[in-house]
C-alpha cells in the first residue's frame, strides 16, 4: 500500500491565467493551516509567463511544465498519478478558498468515510452564490430547463436558491473546486482523457456513483470562483463543451444517445432563432446578444461539419 505524505495534495491546472493562478496558489497557502499539504500546479504551454512567476513567488509548488495544452482531465492526471497526499484538492485558476474551506472539506471526508468527493460553496466575487451543484445529463435535462426542475423538483436538483445547513448527498459537483478521496481514486481510475475541456468530473463522479461511493455538497466551505475566467466564453469553448457533452452521452446513454444529439440541435436552432431575432428588433444595437447570435450560427456550422 502507498505511504501517504500529505492530507492534501492541491491540483491546479492552468493555461494562461498568471495573475489569476498566483491568486490561487496565495489562497492556499494564507487559509490552509494545520494540515500538511502539498501544491502541483500543472502548465499547459501557457506563453504569459505564468512558469515564471511560479517559480519566483512560489519556490516550493511542484511546478510540471507542459509544452502544449493537454487539457484539464490529461494535465490534472499528470499530478494525480504522483501525488502524496491522502486527498486531492482539485481548484480552478480562477478560484480562491476562503479561510477554513479546505479544512471544512477535510473534517467532512474525515468524518464520512463512504465519501469519494465532494465540492463546496462556489461565490462570485460579490458574495453571491453560484451553482455548486450539476445533475447528470438524461433525456429529462435535455428537454426541460434547468432552472425550471431546480424550482419545481428541489431535492431532486438541488441550487443555489435554497439553504442548506449542512452537507447533502448530490450527483455531481461543479469542478472549479473538488475534493477527492485517493483510495475512491485507486477503486475507479483518474479522469477519462477522452474529454478535453468539460464533463470530465461528471464522468468520474459518475463512475464513483457506480462504484457506490458517495458525492456530497458541503455548504460551509466557501470559494470565490471568478466563473469562465479560465474556460472562456468564446465559440471554441463553446465547441469544447458540445464535444464532451457528445463524449458523456454516448458513453453512458449509447441507445438514446441519437434522440439526444437530436433535441440538443433542435434546442440550439431554437436559440439561434430566437437571438437571431432579438438582434434584428435591436438593430445589432446590441453587442453581447450579436455576439451571442454569431456564437450560436457557429456552433450550427460545426454540428454541419460533423462535429470535427
Amino acid at each position: 500500500m502507498k505511504e501517504f505524505f500529505m492530507d492534501i495534495s492541491v491540483i491546479i491546472v492552468n493555461w494562461n491565467t498568471r495573475d489569476l493562478l498566483l491568486n490561487c496558489i496565495r489562497s492556499v497557502y494564507q487559509t490552509v493551516q494545520g494540515i500538511a499539504l502539498e501544491i502541483w500546479v500543472v502548465d499547459n504551454g501557457s506563453t504569459d509567463g505564468s512558469q515564471e512567476a511560479v517559480k519566483a513567488a512560489f519556490p516550493k509548488v511542484k511546478l510540471i511544465e507542459n509544452t502544449q495544452n493537454r487539457g484539464f482531465a490529461a494535465a490534472n492526471n499528470q499530478a494525480l498519478k504522483q501525488m502524496t497526499g491522502r486527498y486531492a484538492l482539485l481548484l480552478n485558476s480562477d478560484a480562491s478558498l476562503t479561510e477554513g474551506a479546505a479544512q471544512q472539506l477535510l473534517a467532512f471526508m474525515e468524518s464520512t468515510p463512504t465519501a469519494g468527493m465532494a465540492c463546496g460553496q462556489l461565490l462570485n466575487p460579490d458574495g453571491s452564490r453560484q451553482n455548486s451543484i450539476a445533475n447528470f445529463p438524461t433525456l429529462l435535462t435535455l428537454i426541460s430547463n434547468e432552472t425550471l426542475l431546480r424550482i419545481v423538483f428541489p431535492e431532486k436538483f438541488p441550487s443555489k436558491r435554497r439553504n442548506y445547513p449542512g452537507p447533502i448527498p448530490i450527483e455531481s459537483g461543479i469542478g472549479a473546486c473538488l475534493m477527492i478521496r485517493k483510495t475512491a481514486m485507486d477503486a475507479v481510475g483518474i479522469f477519462d482523457e477522452a474529454y478535453f475541456f468539460f464533463f470530465e468530473e461528471t464522468d468520474w463522479a459518475y463512475r464513483m456513483r457506480l462504484a457506490k461511493w458517495g458525492i456530497y455538497f458541503v455548504p460551509s466551505a466557501r470559494i470565490i470562483h471568478a466563473q469562465g475566467k479560465s474556460a472562456g466564453n468564446s465559440v471554441a469553448s463553446r465547441i469544447l463543451f458540445y464535444r464532451s457533452r457528445y463524449i458523456y452521452l454516448k458513453k453512458w446513454h449509447p441507445k438514446s444517445y441519437p434522440p439526444m444529439v437530436v433535441i440538443l440541435f433542435m434546442r440550439l436552432l431554437a436559440n439561434a432563432v430566437l437571438s437571431l431575432l432579438g438582434s434584428g428588433l435591436t438593430l445589432g444595437l446590441a453587442p453581447r446578444l450579436l455576439d451571442k447570435t454569431l456564437v450560436y450560427f457557429q456552433l450550427i456550422a460545426w454540428h454541419f461539419k460533423g462535429c470535427p
